[in-house]
């Protein structure tokens, strides 16, 4: 594959790392001569324990957010420099172990409110250069791939594993599927995310589509908020880095009322809570005990639906440090 992409010949590779982190995609360190590159493939069976089908096509919306982002917010998303077909696969730049992982440095509760600030800034610029494009939203629209790596394994498994508020779910997965205003990452999560030298920088975006944007900043709030479910004397610079990050996102809006879309994010984040404990992918860091606290409150949001981000944060305040 390395000799079809014009990458070396025969004989460089000196080593394949396999790299931790992820379930859907076999990732390795390519080291070829004295470079360096990071090499991923598409799995069809997601490396979780429940049965978990994906088409490996998720890589090519991949491939395509990661150019588009790129052209928008330079340095803030690692460059792609080749793509196999044949393997279903891709080679981007390798960043080294200088750039930290976030969701490593908040459990090591090194929280820090303007990498949140700096990451609400990299989100609404792709959000608003990328809002009310028809080209792109023609181009991205993988309504089944979302379903198939997001709204089913996280919502909807939810809703199977509680009866109670499964209608107020289906009606919130109606509503993301139907609203499509930008270029939508899916997994803004802090595992994703190296902090570097010019700030964060945004990994694995195979759950890639032309979607609703609250979706991601929903996505990304809600690991501030479990991982103050995690260590609760966290939750006051945890719930600074929810603050900023909102701020800052918020400033970005302009192609609807804002007001409106961080309402949309408000309500979804009960619904992705939820998820996090009682979908096919749930946190692994929450001992039983902090689960039960986590599936309770995001009930108590989803049965009460909060009118933006800062009234679900005085909530979780309330909830967490008691």
């Amino acid at each position: 594959m390395l000799q079809r992409l014009g990458l070396g010949e025969e004989g460089v590779v000196r080593a394949l790392t396999p790299l931790t982190g992820g379930v859907s995609s076999n990732i390795c360190r390519v080291d070829l001569g004295s470079k360096r590159f990071c090499l991923k493939q598409a799995l069809p069976q997601l490396k979780v324990a429940k049965e978990w089908h994906v088409s490996v096509d998720r890589v090519y919306a991949e491939i395509d957010w990661l150019r588009t982002a790129g052209r928008i917010a330079p340095g803030h998303v690692p460059n792609v420099i080749g793509v196999d077909r044949d393997t279903n696969s891709f080679v981007m730049e390798f960043l080294p172990a200088s750039y930290l992982n976030w969701k490593q440095e908040l459990m090591a509760g090194r929280v820090d409110a303007n990498v949140a600030r700096q990451m609400g800034d990299v989100l609404g610029r792709i959000h608003a250069g990328t809002a009310r494009n028809t080209e792109l939203a023609a181009r991205f629209a993988h309504d089944d791939n979302f379903h198939a790596i997001r709204l089913e394994p996280y919502l909807e498994e939810a809703a199977r594993q509680n009866p109670a508020v499964a209608s107020t779910l289906r009606a919130l997965i109606e509503r993301t599927q139907m609203t499509r205003e930008a270029l939508v990452h899916g997994d803004v999560s802090p595992k994703n995310i190296l902090l570097g030298p010019a700030g964060p920088v945004v990994l694995d975006a195979e759950c890639a589509c032309y979607g609703d944007p609250a979706f991601d900043v929903a996505f990304c709030l809600t690991h501030f908020l479990l991982t103050a479910a995690w260590s609760p004397a966290l939750l006051p610079r945890l719930l600074a880095c929810f603050g900023e990050l909102v701020d800052r996102y918020a400033a970005h809006i302009a192609w609807t009322a804002p007001e409106v879309l961080l309402e949309r994010v408000a309500t979804l984040l009960g619904a992705l809570l939820l998820a996090r404990v009682d979908g096919k992918s749930p946190v692994e860091y929450l001992n039983e005990e902090s689960r039960k606290r986590v599936r309770n409150a995001a009930i108590a949001l989803l049965a009460r639906p909060a009118s933006s981000p800062s009234r679900v944060a005085s909530f979780w305040e309330t909830e967490f440090s008691k």
